[in-house]
This record gives structure tokens, C-alpha cells and sequence, in this order.
């Protein structure tokens, strides 16, 4: 078959598995609805529940993607008028391919979904059990082993894990060996091994595995051992993403987004980031789970005053001994660090319960809130209580606490503990939020927005809801994106609905590699830090996008063997976080054009850059060189009055820049002067005060008797006089 014949038809199949995955996910949320006050009567309690909204209509109209050649644009659109079923399609390539295995999982899983909506009962009996052998059974104990060990919150050893994990592969357990292949491509707490775990992807998306085809997208998009191909990275996100893998599901969404390989699709986009903040918005805790630093290597390294946000180990041990003398302050400080993590601190619920009872014990009101938090909440250090928890709630809001009047409203709403309450939830919450409490805030939204107790209000819950966005809470941003993408209360919006799903995607656990990328960098195991943070930029992280460039910029990967290698990969990653507004990047992309960087000199381009950095948001670098380009007339006409104004407004936005500013204008000046007397003919000069012309060949004869003559009448009227 030739080969571009054998491609329509991949991107036939494409098509046609990604329409059932697409039905399948509107047959599951047909039965979904915006919650009534009564159904509320029922609910459990539970972490902060998202809202939940009917799902956006597909209002994408894209058509089939096409080929480059005419006959094959008319065969792929003349089996689609014909509306084959994906059967008939797969039925055109010989033999039985994993994709053919594949598809046909999906309509298998389709066929099981529409029974269990029906609710046909079916004998446990009936059904074949598959008994595992002795090896099997091994290999899944040693599995549940290593993810617990590697999971738990108390002090994970996470070195002894990955020993489990890797005896659980060898076993031929595809969980682990799908976590030991990422370990080995990325360099986390095993060795480095590009070409082990690109050979154990292969095997594993051969077999079916979602998680072996985000991987060789992510290979083939980087061209990590393997040669890069975007095509063939789009075709393993696009089955990882139909199987389910979030990490894929994020990877399309962004590209649909961005559109990278694939034309620009908001609909497309808003529907994988959907799937992906689904499932963040469900895994949120009472403590929001660990914050993510997102450090930036550009401003750490070239501006020693940085400041990353991580804390330092001596600054911690400071805290601590502060702490163990009495300090409140610092036990509070100290517990809520342990009890969220963040800075460059794990969670640690135990730690963070011994202090936070240090400073109950002293009365602080803060300190009471947290601990009926974790009470509320349970954990591997607490056992769930509801009366522990409310006893200390009750104390902190007696005190005018917010966190703890959020708490006892948390309790009131879900009737935990307590009979359910509307209208005493509604008061502790308004108390909470006239404080500017982020939960008190979230949840007054969601009150209001199913009508818990009261009229539904759209307007004020979507004002509550962007106070809570103001402070970062995540299911906020969440639920706006639920309100944006199905326009309830207001007018709908694809654009902002997806920038709050890619927002509410990024706060998931695996930002945590963020950090990991990081600890990478500062151990100077730079390989193992790029792959990691470049795995972060496929997913659509800019911050990610932006170290990968800089690591690259500065020749600090060794991957590749050429220069102009890493400056192409580099020119690609400061392309696309300049598309995302970091204005670094823009004037990156700017010096990379100017000089020659993986591609040619282009002034023009250079210049254009270097203005929309200036114009979209104010870089004082681009300013500078905008100034200097006008100034020498590079990609644009020389114009010495609009580089003095390029120059001043580099100054005036930013301090740092004017030093540089000041001997910028000094030698405009100096060049204005000289071009003042090129223009002004000053060679004229010399032929008025060409004497020999003027005053004839004995105009020093002349000259000499005049000054002789002017001295004496000098000395005559000097003379004393008698």
C-alpha cells in the first residue's frame, strides 16, 4: 500500500475513534444537571465541592484534516459522505493492528456503558474469573507496596518505593513498569535511561496503554532517542488522550489551544482541559494541597536579588527553634507550612499537628481553626472526628476567626456532625468572607449558585466566586470555568473558559515536578532537569517553557550534539512562552532573530518582536534595543529622535535601566552633534577662512603688522603718565 494512501487512513481512524470518544463523553453527562436545593438534602460531606453545571454544547465546526494532494483530500471526503462506521474504515488496512485492538476496546467499553445505564443486573456468577498466577500476585503486592510507600503523606521513603517498583516490573506488573519507564526518561530517583524506557513505552503502547503513548508523543515531539517527528507525537497524545491519560489529554488541549501542529480549535481545547480540571476539581482537599513554586531560572540566575519563594534550610531551623521556645507566631507559621507544603517543604500533617496544638494550647485562634480542619478532613496522622473538629471551629469563630467561621459553616452545609443548617452555613460564611476568607468566599458561591436555602443568584455567586479567584483558590477558578464554558449568568465565553480549565489544570499534582525540576537544576544535573521541565512544557506549563529555552540558551543540556541543535529547541520554547505573555521570551526571540540563533539574521523580525514586547507589556529591554535598532537603522528607518524616545521610556520603566540609558543618549548626543555639522556643510567654513583667497599670499605680512600695531598701542596706554 503507498504510503500516503496508508496515512489517509490513520487519519480516518483518527477521526472516527475520537467522534465515539467524543459521544461516549455527552452520553455520560446527558443525566448531568445543575443541582436543585432539594438534591443538595442528600449529599455527603466531602472535600470543597465543585459545582456542577450541564456540559457546553461542541460547537466546533472543523472539518476532516486533509492532505497535501488534491485525490487524497477527495478520497478522505468521499468516505466520510458516505458515513462509514470506524469498522468499515479499519476494514481498508490489512491485518490486525494495535490500533484495530484499540478501537475496538473503546466501543467494547461503550457497550458496557450503556448497560450499566440501563441497569441490566447480571450475575457475579456467570462471569469468568481469571485467576492470577503466584507471579501475578507477587508482582501486585509488590506494586500496592511501592505506591503506598511512595504515596504516603508520613515521611515517604520514596527510594525504597522505586526498589519495590522495580522488582514489581521485572515481575511483568505494567503499573509499575509504566512508573519505572518515567523514572528512567526522566532521571527521577533512578539512573537516566532514555533508551530503556523508550523501549518499555513502545511495549507498553503496543499492548493498549495510555500511559506508553503519552510517552512516545512526548519523546517524539522532544526527539529524545528518537528522531523528532510532531506528526507522530500528535497520534500517540491523540490515543493516550482517548485512553484517558490526563498528561495527554493536557498536551492536545494546549496544542488545540495554541495551535501547535493542529489548527486552532477553542472547542477542542475547552473539551480536553474540561476532562483534565474534572479531575483536579475532584482530588481537592480541605488543606488546597501543596502550593507549586513556579521558579524561573532566567531571573534566579541573572538577578542575584531573586527571590523564588523557596525557603532555606537554616531559615526553617531558625523558625523551628523559635518554635520550641514558645514562639506562637512561629507555630502557627510553622504548622501551616507542614499542613499545605509549599516553598520547597513537603506536606507533613504530623508536624504540622504538634505545632499547631502548641499554639492552641495558647490560646491562638488560628491555630484552632487548622486543627478542626484536620480533624474534619482525617489523615494517616488523625482520625477523622467531626466533634474534635467542631469544638475547635466553635472556639476560633467565638474568637471573630474566618477560618474557623468557614468551618462550622462547611459543617452546617453538609449536616456533618451537626443537623444541617442553610441559613447558620450562610451566617458563618458571610462572616468569614466580610473578612476576605478565601473558603468563605468559594462557598457562599456555590451556595447561591445551586440556591442552598435561599434564590439562586448567578450574579452573586460569580461575584463570590472571583473574590475566590483572587486569592488563588483553585476550585474558584474552577467553577467560573464551568460558568464561562455553559454561559450561566452570563455571556459565554470559549477564550475565558478555557484560560480557567489550562489555570485549574496546571494546580495539579504533577506541577509538583515543577519543584523537581528544580532540585535537578540547583544539584546541576541539568539532563535530568531539562527533561523534565521540557515534559511540563508539552503540557502547556510556560514556566517550563521557558527554563527548557534557558537551559538550552546557555548550553547547559547535553542530549544533542550540535550548537545550532539546542538553539533551534530553544528558539521553539521561548516562541511558545512568548505566546503566553512572558515578555522575557518575547525579547528572547527578538535577540535570537537579530543575531542569528537556530535561523537566519532577520532585523525585521527582530524588531517586530522587540515592539510587542514594548507595546503588550512594557519591557524595558525591548524599549532599549527598539531604541538602538532606530538609532542605527537595523529593520527599520533611522531615526535618531525616535531612539532618544525609545531610550527614555526604557528608563522611566525601569530603574536598572538607567545607567545604560544615560551612555546610550550620551553617544546620541555626541552622533547628533556630528551629523548637526555634516548637514550644516561645515567643509564651507574653511573656504571663507582660506586667507590666501580672501586677503592674498601676504596675509601673514599683513597679519603680523597688525598685531605689532595693536601691542604698542597696548604698551602706549599702559605707560604710567607723568
Amino acid at each position: 500500500m503507498p504510503r500516503h494512501k496508508l496515512s489517509i487512513y490513520l487519519l480516518i481512524l483518527l477521526l472516527a475513534v475520537q467522534s465515539i470518544a467524543e459521544e461516549k463523553d455527552k452520553n455520560d453527562l446527558k443525566n448531568s444537571d445543575i443541582p436543585d436545593s432539594d438534591d443538595a438534602e442528600a449529599s455527603e460531606m466531602g472535600p470543597p465541592s465543585a459545582i456542577t453545571i450541564v456540559d457546553a454544547p461542541d460547537l466546533s465546526k472543523e472539518g476532516p484534516l486533509t492532505d497535501s494532494k488534491e485525490e487524497d483530500d477527495e478520497e478522505i471526503n468521499s468516505i466520510l459522505n458516505n458515513k462509514l462506521s470506524a469498522f468499515e474504515m479499519l476494514s481498508a488496512i490489512p491485518g490486525e493492528t494495535w490500533v484495530q485492538k484499540l478501537l475496538a476496546a473503546e466501543v467494547e467499553s461503550d457497550d458496557e456503558d450503556d448497560l450499566s445505564e440501563t441497569e441490566v443486573e447480571v450475575d457475579e456468577g456467570d462471569q469468568p474469573s481469571v485467576e492470577l498466577t503466584a507471579e501475578e500476585k507477587e508482582a501486585a503486592a509488590l506494586y500496592e507496596m511501592g505506591m503506598v510507600k511512595l504515596n504516603g503523606t508520613v515521611k515517604p521513603n520514596k527510594a525504597e518505593a522505586y526498589g519495590l517498583l522495580v522488582r514489581s516490573a521485572e515481575l511483568g506488573n505494567k503499573d509499575a513498569k509504566v512508573m519505572v519507564a518515567w523514572a528512567q526518561l526522566l532521571g527521577s530517583y533512578l539512573p537516566l535511561d532514555t533508551t530503556n524506557a523508550r523501549r518499555t513505552f513502545q511495549e507498553l503502547a503496543d499492548s493498549g496503554v495510555p500511559d506508553g503513548h503519552m510517552a512516545l508523543g512526548f519523546m517524539y515531539a522532544a526527539g529524545i532517542s528518537v528522531n523528532a517527528s510532531q506528526a507522530r507525537a500528535l497520534v500517540h497524545y491523540t490515543f493516550g488522550a482517548i485512553g484517558g491519560n490526563v498528561w495527554a489529554q493536557m498536551a492536545l488541549g494546549y496544542r488545540y489551544w495554541s495551535g501547535i501542529t493542529v489548527p486552532n480549535s477553542c472547542e477542542k481545547a475547552l473539551d480536553f482541559y474540561r476532562k483534565v480540571a474534572n479531575k483536579v476539581a475532584s482530588e481537592v482537599t480541605l488543606s488546597g494541597g501543596p502550593v507549586v513554586q513556579r521558579v524561573r531560572l532566567l531571573e534566579e540566575v541573572e538577578n542575584p536579588g531573586y527571590n523564588s519563594g523557596i525557603l532555606d534550610n537554616d531559615l526553617i531551623e531558625y523558625y523551628q527553634l523559635l518554635a520550641e521556645k514558645g514562639d506562637v507566631q512561629a507555630q502557627v507559621g510553622l504548622g501551616q507550612l507542614h499542613y499545605q507544603g509549599g516553598r520547597g517543604v513537603p506536606q507533613d500533617p504530623q508536624r504540622a499537628l504538634h505545632y499547631f496544638m502548641q499554639a492552641a494550647d495558647a490560646g491562638n485562634p488560628i491555630a484552632m481553626a487548622f486543627l478542626g480542619k484536620i480533624y474534619l478532613e482525617g489523615s494517616e496522622a488523625v482520625q477523622q472526628d467531626n466533634d474534635t473538629a467542631f469544638k475547635y471551629f466553635k472556639k476560633a469563630a467565638d474568637m471573630g476567626n474566618p477560618v474557623g467561621q468557614s468551618g462550622l459553616g462547611l459543617m452546617y452545609l453538609h449536616g456533618k456532625g451537626v443537623e444541617r443548617d442553610y441559613q447558620k452555613a450562610w451566617k458563618f460564611f458571610s462572616a468569614a468572607a466580610e473578612q476576605g476568607w478565601v473558603d468563605g468566599q468559594l462557598q457562599l458561591g456555590i451556595m447561591y449558585f445551586n440556591g442552598l436555602g435561599m434564590r439562586r443568584d448567578y450574579k452573586l455567586a460569580n461575584k463570590y466566586f472571583n473574590q475566590a479567584s483572587q486569592s488563588g483558590h483553585v476550585l474558584a477558578f474552577y467553577n467560573l470555568a464551568q460558568m464561562h464554558a455553559t454561559g450561566t449568568g452570563m455571556m459565554r465565553s470559549c477564550t475565558t473558559a478555557v484560560e480557567l480549565y489550562k489555570n485549574v489544570a496546571e494546580r495539579g499534582k504533577w506541577g509538583e515536578k515543577l519543584m523537581e525540576a528544580h532540585q535537578h537544576y540547583r544539584e546541576l544535573r541539568y539532563n535530568e532537569a531539562y527533561l523534565t521541565y521540557s515534559l511540563l512544557a508539552e503540557l502547556g506549563y510556560e514556566v517550563a517553557q521557558s527554563n527548557a529555552a534557558f537551559m538550552l540558551d546557555r548550553g547547559e543540556v547535553s542530549l544533542w550534539g550540535t550548537e545550532r541543535e539546542l538553539y533551534v529547541r530553544a528558539l521553539q520554547y521561548w516562541g511558545r512562552a512568548a505566546a503566553q505573555g512572558y515578555s522575557p521570551a518575547q525579547v528572547k526571540l527578538g535577540d535570537y532573530h537579530y543575531y542569528g540563533l537556530g535561523t537566519a539574521v532577520d532585523y525585521e523580525t527582530a524588531a517586530m518582536h522587540y515592539q510587542l514586547a514594548s507595546d503588550q507589556q512594557h519591557n524595558a529591554q525591548a524599549m532599549f534595543n527598539l531604541g538602538y535598532m532606530h538609532e542605527q537603522g537595523l529593520g527599520m528607518q533611522q531615526d535618531i529622535h525616535l531612539a532618544k524616545r525609545c531610550y527614555d521610556m526604557a528608563a522611566e520603566t525601569s530603574v536598572d535601566a538607567k545607567v545604560p540609558v544615560a551612555l546610550a543618549l550620551l553617544k546620541l548626543s555626541f552622533m547628533f552633534s556630528l551629523k548637526y555639522f555634516q548637514e550644516s556643510h561645515w567643509y564651507d567654513w574653511f573656504g571663507v577662512l582660506n586667507l590666501d583667497h580672501s586677503l592674498g599670499p601676504n596675509w601673514d605680512f599683513y597679519l603680523l603688522s597688525a598685531l605689532l600695531g595693536l601691542l604698542g598701542i597696548v604698551m602706549y596706554f599702559r605707560r604710567p603718565q607723568h
